[in-house]
């Protein structure tokens, strides 16, 4: 493998300690969060639902198809001639640094941890529990199969666990593996998995190609310029997987999360072939309830490009 040189084009976003998101809001803080949870008027959720029928991925894709499979959250197997990637993979009951507590899952995986095929790439956006789930990891790496990929100064918390082999990536840098290249791309998010960790290690989305096709997974984001900037350095993906849900309230989440109508402007913006709704609908984060981030796409897409899946639904994308 070899590491690439970072793009000039993508802003500065590191003052020699901490990364912050570039003439952007930053992510609220402590007295933020004890306001929101003061005055919080969360939408009822149901304990558990069991409406998910879980699928099969085969073990690998021939021809120039890409299969495309959500198996929950931000979690989606994407399948290419020749590679299996995972993003954000998270099979854990909880998002948390703990089993007893924490956000519990409300629906299953999409794909039993059985049939999950042999992956090749595994990307993490950021150090959040929901995103980077070390249970899950830690099952990966015992596999021996997989090449994990983190944002810059990610990598320590991996290899102090065990799981490898590891490759750090800022934005505007790439990384070629066999078939395809990944490319570290902004995001408008935060990073911290304690108190006195915050922005520590940085967070992305990735822009992958292969096959002469391009698919971007945007991780954790807000709604911002980073959308027309990914647009003008790689030109419009066939898919972009685009996340919808943890946005309520408003003046809270608005700068680490989209709304639903937020990800339809990206989607143009992007000018995506197809885009795939992500990070809804199995751990409650925020305010909104489990399926309105659903709904309210639905209600505000402007035609069929944008689909939801359920989990465990999947998607060939020519």
């Amino acid at each position: 493998m070899q590491e690439g040189t970072s793009d000039p084009r993508f802003p500065n976003h590191f003052d020699g300690k901490r990364f912050y998101n570039p003439d952007a809001p930053q992510a609220p803080g402590l007295l933020e969060v004890l306001r929101w949870k003061l005055t919080s008027r969360p939408e009822p959720w149901p304990r558990f639902i069991s409406d998910v029928e879980q699928s099969i991925p085969p073990r690998r894709v021939e021809g120039s198809g890409l299969r495309t499979t959500l198996v929950n959250h931000s979690t989606v197997l994407l399948q290419q001639r020749g590679s299996n990637i995972l993003t954000d993979p998270i099979w854990s009951e909880r998002t948390s640094p703990l089993s007893w507590i924490g956000p519990r899952r409300r629906r299953k995986p999409g794909v039993s941890w059985e049939d999950l095929p042999s992956i090749d790439a595994v990307l993490i956006s950021h150090n959040h529990y929901d995103h980077l789930d070390l249970p899950t990891l830690r099952r990966l790496a015992a596999r021996g199969d997989s090449t994990f990929i983190v944002p810059a100064r990610g990598a320590k918390l991996l290899r102090s666990e065990n799981v490898g082999p590891v490759h750090e990536m800022d934005w505007g840098e790439s990384l070629s593996v066999p078939g395809l290249t990944i490319h570290s791309v902004p995001a408008l998010h935060f990073s911290s998995r304690g108190i006195y960790d915050r922005n520590i290690t940085l967070w992305c989305g990735y822009v992958i190609e292969c096959q002469e096709r391009r698919v971007y997974f945007a991780g954790d984001t807000a709604f911002g310029r980073h959308f027309s900037q990914i647009r003008e350095r790689f030109g419009s993906p066939d898919l972009a997987l685009l996340p919808i849900g943890a946005y309520e309230p408003r003046w809270f989440m608005s700068p680490v999360h989209m709304a639903p109508d937020e990800a339809v402007r990206a989607h143009e913006i992007l000018a995506a072939k197809t885009s795939i709704a992500i990070h809804h609908g199995t751990f409650r984060l925020s305010d909104e309830g489990l399926d309105t981030p659903k709904k309210q796409l639905i209600a505000c897409a402007r035609d069929e490009s944008f689909l939801v899946l359920k989990n465990g639904q999947f998607a060939d994308i020519p």
